[in-house]
């Protein structure tokens, strides 16, 4: 159960600098245990991994923090004793296997004949790199659709490109593709900082770094301003729901994967709550945008209710009509597939992929993070993105 004064405390001793003993009082509380006597609160008693700033996108009950009696040390413990900072570099302490596979080859990422160009962009927020796909179709003068792509934490723009297989699919479609990069320097685990308020508001933060890759990428190649789309996993699908709420002027649709609503949480201690009980989300301020959401119903690191959360903030008010269907992949998950619609057209989808977890859905294993036995999220979000260009107004 969250306990608010144990809230309260991990936010002041956030304010104060003190990130690493905010971690721990948060690990300490969602594994079930009860907090240190306030009567011997020595801290010389407790000794903690190296100090770095938190990550947030990962499995809030994986992470022991105080040194406790142990038996002789294995391989497993070893991991688990290893510094803080050190473990949120690698994602071992995401509590899920193959998070660090071997690199991808360039025939996992991209098809023959095809780019994969480097680009970097810079504003007042500061700079961010990207990888751009350009499918072996494009020729100037003939706009195509883009699909901007935000990874998780640990993950590259080749990593979740050779996961995904979007560029596959892209080459299939036409499709120009951009991955934004999240450097370590901006969080330790590279992941996007969802969880702050000063990343979820519009031309400010990361989201005017992910706005201003697309714009730099519709100013440079031949784009077709109505097909312009926003996908991201786990801390990119929450910094997809950002973008989707702050940019609907920019993005025709939104697809989040094991995701969290804009607004869930707004600092560290809310984030926790969110990923573990699940977070509603502030109110839908603009528009509604067309949204396909993917999440596994064994997901311990983001709470599969965040995938319910993010249907009721997606359709705020709108009224829809919504059906139900079920399906299962040959020797595979089953799922339900939940659609809402709004008139003449599906506005929004649901995918709940049964006995998966943290993982991209229908991935390859040339990445991490996938479960190759779900429905193939990657095709179905390019799907539901073709099928929902933007209605431009005229001017």
């Amino acid at each position: 159960m969250l306990n608010r004064d144990t809230l309260r405390e991990a936010t002041r001793l956030t304010q104060a600098g003190q990130l690493t003993e905010a971690t721990a009082l948060l690990q300490r509380m969602l594994r079930g245990e009860r907090p240190p006597a306030e009567a011997s609160p020595n801290p010389s008693r407790v000794r903690l991994p190296g100090r770095a700033p938190p990550t947030i996108d990962l499995k809030a009950n994986g992470v022991g923090m105080a040194e406790r009696a142990a038996p002789a040390e294995t391989p497993a413990t070893a991991r688990r004793h290893r510094p803080l900072f050190d473990r949120a570099k690698d994602g071992t302490w995401l509590g899920l296997r193959g998070v660090k596979g071997p690199r991808p080859s360039m025939a996992d990422i991209v098809p023959e004949g095809t780019k994969f160009i480097d680009g970097i962009y810079t504003n007042q927020a500061g700079s961010r790199t990207y990888k751009l796909f350009v499918p072996s179709s494009y020729h100037q003068g003939q706009p195509l659709p883009l699909v901007v792509m935000l990874h998780g934490c640990t993950q590259s723009p080749d990593d979740f490109a050779a996961g995904t297989r979007m560029n596959f699919i892209a080459q299939e479609q036409n499709c120009l593709v951009v991955y934004p990069a999240q450097p370590s320097g901006a969080n330790p685990s590279k992941c996007w900082n969802w969880f702050r308020a000063a990343d979820q508001r519009r031309d400010e933060g990361e989201p005017s770094l992910i706005a201003g890759i697309t714009r730099r990428v519709m100013q440079d190649y031949s784009v077709d301003p109505k097909r312009v789309f926003v996908a991201g996993f786990s801390a990119g699908g929450a910094a997809a729901a950002v973008m989707g709420a702050t940019y609907s002027d920019l993005y025709a649709a939104v697809g989040i994967h094991s995701g969290l609503a804009y607004g869930a949480a707004s600092d560290m201690p809310s984030s926790f709550a969110a990923m573990r009980q699940g977070g509603k989300g502030g109110r839908q301020g603009g528009p509604m945008i067309p949204t396909i959401i993917f999440h596994g119903d064994r997901d311990t690191t983001v709470h599969p209710d965040n995938g319910a959360h993010l249907v009721e903030h997606a359709i705020g008010a709108t009224t829809t009509r919504k059906k139900v269907h079920r399906g299962e992949i040959p020797r595979g998950h089953g799922y339900t597939r939940t659609t809402h619609t709004d008139g003449e057209r599906e506005i929004l989808e649901h995918w709940n992929v049964h006995g998966a977890g943290h993982a991209w859905s229908g991935g390859s294993p040339a990445g991490s993070f996938t479960d190759g036995e779900g429905p193939d999220a990657t095709k179905e979000m390019l799907r539901f993105f073709l099928e929902h260009p933007k209605a431009l107004k005229a001017h």
